[in-house]
């Protein structure tokens, strides 16, 4: 499994490095404060980079912390003396005719 995705990875890398050598156009990014030059692919790499990383920030938040919270606290209801082993499953109603 480590093997492919090390091959996975060599592949992305290859691949942006070609993205970028064909897309070699300046672009002019001005920040108000500064200004600089890079060429278009790396732009582009930039930016579907900072993408991934707030759409991985907006998985973290919105589903990963809500669930590790919620099994935090199951855990410590499951060690509480007394407590059942498992929580009860809500009623089931019949299927329909």
């Amino acid at each position: 499994m480590r093997v492919l995705q090390v091959l996975i990875a060599i592949l992305f890398v290859a691949l942006g490095m070609a993205f970028s050598a064909l897309n070699a156009d300046p672009v002019v990014i001005d920040l108000y404060f500064d200004r600089f030059t890079l060429s278009l692919g790396v732009v582009v790499l930039l930016a579907m980079l900072v993408g991934a990383i707030l759409g991985g920030l907006a998985v973290l938040a919105g589903v990963v912390w809500p669930l590790q919270r919620q099994l935090r606290r199951s855990r410590s209801k499951a060690s509480e003396p007394g407590a059942p082993a498992q929580e009860p499953l809500p009623p089931m109603h019949p299927p329909r005719s």
